[in-house]
C-alpha cells in the first residue's frame, strides 16, 4: 500500500454512558492498552499515513493518549453528537486534503487487526469506490444487514426497517468504511438527517454511492474483530477474547503455556519462542521473556526483561526496571524492582531486592532485604559479582559490596564491604543459663494472674 495514501478517521467521542463512567468509553482498556489506542496500533500497521481522531468536547486525557501514542495525529472535537457522518465531517479539514483512501472506525473496536483493514484498503485499490466491513453470525439480530447481489452491495437495512426475508441475512455491518477519496468528502456531505432522530447517519453514504452509479462493495470480517463496546459486561467479554487471541498467537510461536485459560497478557508482551510459562501467570506492560526462560506458577511480571535459561517464580513479582541477565534465578516470594541480575545470579526465595544490580554467579539469601527508601529519596544496592548475601540480612541503601564479599547470616550492612570481605553486621549473642524456665514460670502466673481478675 506504499503507492497509496491513507486518512483515516476514528470516531471516539462516545461518553459511555451505558459504561456509567467518567472516563471516556474509549480509554477503557483492553489488555492494558485503550481501546482507541488498539485502533491506532491497527491503523499504523495497516500504512495509513495520516490520523484524524474525532473526540468529545473536554477530553484532554483522550487527546493526550493520542498524541503519546501517534504524534502525526490531529484530534478534531465533535460539539455535538448527531450521528456518525456528522462526527465524521468533524474532520473536515482532514478531507479536503487528497488521499487515495478514506477510512472510518471507531474507537470502541479494539480487536480490529490491521489485516482486516487492508482488506478494504485492496478492494479501494481495485475499484471500488464505497467498501463496507461486514462480518458473518449466527445471532444477526439487532445488526444492520448487508443486502449484496454479486460482489455488489446494494443497501445496509437496518433491523426495524428490514423485511421477513432480509432479516434472514446474516451477514452483517460493522460500521468500519472505507470511501474512494475523491468521492469520501462529497458522500458525507449529502447525507441527510430525515429520521427519528434527527442525526447524520455514515450508513446512508451506501444508498447515496449507488444512486450515483459509484461502485458499492462489502468486504468481511470476522464478529469477533469487529464486536464493539458499550458496557462493562461486553468489555470484560471483549477482554477475554483479546486474551484468548495472545494465548494462541503464543502457543503458535513456539511458547508452552500449561494452562493457556489461566495467563494473562498485556497489549505489549513479548514471549520468544522456547518459553514455559506454568499456570496462574501476569504479564502486565513492557515484558518481553527470551527463549528458554520458564516462568512459574502465580508469578506477576510487568516492566520486565528475562533473559534465557532464567527462571522466575512461582510466587515471584517481578516490578518496572527488572533485568534478569542468562541464567539469573528469582524463586517463591522474591520480590525485585528496578534492578538487575547478573547471569547466574539468583535470589531464591522471600526476598525484597529494589534499586540495585546483583552481579553474576552472586547469592542472596532468603529474607534478604534492601532498604532502598529513606522516606524521601530512593537509594542504590550495588553487590559485586561473586557475592553471597547470608540470610535475614538487611543492606541500607547506599551501599555497595565487592566482588567475592560475604555477608553473614542476620546482618544489617550500614558501610560498604570490600571485595573478598567478610562481613558481620549484628548485635553478640548472649546467653543465659537456666534463665528460660524461670522466665516461663513468671510469664504464666502473669497469665493465670490476669485470667483470675476476668473471671
Amino acid at each position: 500500500m506504499s503507492d497509496r495514501t491513507c486518512l483515516s478517521i476514528v470516531l471516539a467521542a462516545g461518553l459511555g454512558t451505558r459504561m456509567k463512567s467518567d472516563l471516556p468509553k474509549v480509554l477503557h482498556e483492553i489488555g492494558g492498552l485503550a481501546m482507541v489506542g488498539h485502533v491506532l496500533k491497527a491503523l499504523s500497521g495497516a500504512g495509513s499515513d495520516r490520523v484524524s481522531v474525532v473526540t468529545g468536547p473536554e477530553m484532554p486525557a483522550l487527546a493526550s493518549l493520542v498524541a503519546g501514542m501517534m504524534p502525526s495525529a490531529l484530534c478534531h472535537v465533535q460539539e455535538e453528537r448527531l450521528g456518525t457522518a456528522h462526527a465524521a465531517l468533524a474532520a473536515r479539514e482532514a478531507l479536503v486534503q487528497p488521499a487515495d483512501d478514506v477510512l472510518v472506525l471507531f474507537g470502541d473496536t479494539p480487536l480490529v487487526t490491521a489485516e482486516t483493514v487492508l482488506k478494504v484498503r485492496d478492494a479501494l485499490r481495485e475499484g471500488s469506490d464505497l467498501v463496507v466491513l461486514g462480518f458473518e453470525t449466527r445471532d444477526p439480530f439487532g445488526y444492520g444487514r448487508l443486502l449484496t447481489d454479486n460482489g455488489k452491495l446494494l443497501a445496509i437495512r437496518e433491523e426495524k426497517d428490514a423485511s421477513d426475508e432480509e432479516r434472514k441475512v446474516t451477514f452483517c455491518n460493522s460500521g468500519i468504511m472505507g470511501f474512494s477519496g475523491k468521492h469520501a468528502l462529497s458522500l458525507m456531505e449529502e447525507i441527510g438527517n430525515a429520521n427519528v432522530k434527527g442525526e447524520y447517519y455514515l450508513t446512508d453514504a451506501v444508498e447515496i454511492a449507488n444512486r450515483r452509479g459509484l461502485k458499492v462493495s462489502a468486504v468481511a470480517g470476522s464478529e469477533v474483530e469487529t464486536q464493539g463496546i458499550n458496557t462493562r459486561a461486553q468489555l470484560a467479554a471483549c477482554e477475554q477474547d483479546f486474551q484468548d487471541r495472545m494465548r494462541r498467537a503464543a502457543m503458535d510461536e513456539g511458547c508452552t503455556l500449561l494452562a493457556p485459560h489461566t495467563v494473562y497478557f498485556s497489549h505489549d508482551t513479548v514471549l520468544e519462542p522456547g518459553v514455559t510459562v506454568e499456570q496462574n501467570v501476569v504479564f502486565a506492560g513492557g515484558v518481553h521473556v527470551a527463549s528458554g526462560a520458564t516462568i512459574r506458577a502465580f508469578s506477576h511480571l510487568e516492566g520486565a526483561v528475562v533473559a534465557s535459561g532464567c527462571v522466575v517464580g512461582p510466587y515471584a513479582r517481578l516490578r518496572p526496571g527488572t533485568v534478569l541477565e542468562q541464567g539469573a534465578k528469582i524463586g517463591n516470594f522474591v520480590e525485585t524492582k528496578n534492578v538487575t541480575f547478573g547471569a547466574g545470579a539468583k535470589a531464591n526465595h522471600l526476598s525484597y531486592v529494589g534499586d540495585a544490580s546483583v552481579g553474576s554467579k552472586s547469592n542472596i539469601g532468603a529474607g534478604t532485604i534492601t532498604c532502598n527508601y529513606d522516606g524521601f529519596l530512593k537509594h542504590r544496592t550495588d553487590i559485586g559479582s561473586d557475592s553471597f548475601v547470608g540470610s535475614n540480612s538487611t543492606l541500607v541503601a547506599p551501599v555497595q559490596l565487592g566482588d567475592g564479599a560475604f555477608v553473614s547470616a542476620g546482618s544489617v550492612i550500614t558501610q560498604d564491604v570490600p571485595a573478598d570481605a567478610l562481613a558481620f553486621g549484628r548485635a553478640r549473642q548472649d546467653t543465659k543459663e537456666g534463665r528460660a524456665k524461670a522466665l516461663k514460670e513468671k510469664l504464666k502466673a502473669a497469665k493465670d494472674a490476669k485470667s483470675g481478675s476476668a473471671t
